[in-house]
């Protein structure tokens, strides 16, 4: 493997050159003392070998130190728009239940190198959480979860708690862990009873009026196939038995 690397915040390069054998490090170029470093005894001929061809060396330390680095900086102007790409991520507080963890949710965030941490009076916990797997989005984005289990705190406590979430390039992201902004299941209970009694109500009413169409048209054919001057009073049983029918599901609606 080589290749070499550059901090953009402190301007400091590195470059590496090293070799492997059978998954093992074999041998390697310490690029300050440009002599070769052989941490197996195998490998103790190749590097007394290497050590001795100066020019060689001297020409990989300049390679990846300078040449190596001002191409790095040039792939990285080029792909600047992905490379150095970030998104803010959006942070919300979850509980599926009283008795459930609050899970500090934070999604659509870019790129994936994120910390989110619960922490109590200013303080990182380690204790009480549980961190979830980065994952991505379908836009390309990531999202993650940390949980946060409240079984034995008070609820007065909880403003103690917070979550943060830390992206490079990003300043710090701390959300107050605040009853009234958490997130839940039972917020929309009351609405989806509404909904769903709306639904059951219109369901009645259509199937009613099916009802009653098909009861008519049944009355049409059999009119249509009655003699001339039959008795009338059974037309009037079949439609009253048809409003009836109506009444009924109204009243039961």
């Amino acid at each position: 493997m080589s290749g070499c690397e550059w901090d953009d915040e402190d301007g400091t390069t590195e470059g590496y050159r090293q070799y492997g054998y059978d998954g093992e490090d074999f041998i390697s170029l310490d690029l300050k003392t440009l002599t070769w470093v052989a941490p197996v005894h195998q490998a103790l001929s190749t590097k007394r070998r290497l050590d001795k061809d100066t020019a060689q060396n001297q020409y990989l330390k300049n390679y990846y130190t300078k040449e190596c680095v001002d191409w790095l900086k040039k792939f990285l102007a080029y792909g600047k728009s992905t490379l150095q790409r970030t998104e803010r991520p959006r942070v919300s507080l979850l509980q599926r239940s009283p008795s459930s963890p609050v899970v500090c949710h934070a999604t659509g965030f870019y790129p994936d190198r994120v910390v989110v941490f619960w922490r109590r009076d200013g303080q990182e916990l380690h204790e009480q959480v549980d961190p979830g797997e980065v994952l991505p989005n379908h836009d390309g984005t990531f999202q993650v979860s940390v949980d946060l289990n409240l079984t034995a705190v008070p609820q007065e406590d909880w403003g103690r708690y917070e979550c943060v979430v830390q992206l490079r390039g990003i300043e710090d992201i701390p959300t107050p862990l605040d009853p009234a902004h958490i997130r839940t299941n039972r917020e929309g209970s009351h609405t989806l009873a509404f909904i769903l009694t709306g639904v059951a109500v219109l369901a009645v009413v259509a199937a009613a009026v099916v009802g009653v169409f098909l009861c008519q048209k049944r009355n049409d054919s059999d009119k249509r196939h009655k003699p001339v001057g039959s008795d009338t009073s059974s037309e009037n049983t079949e439609g009253q038995t048809c409003a009836s029918l109506l009444f009924r599901v109204k009243v039961k609606s």
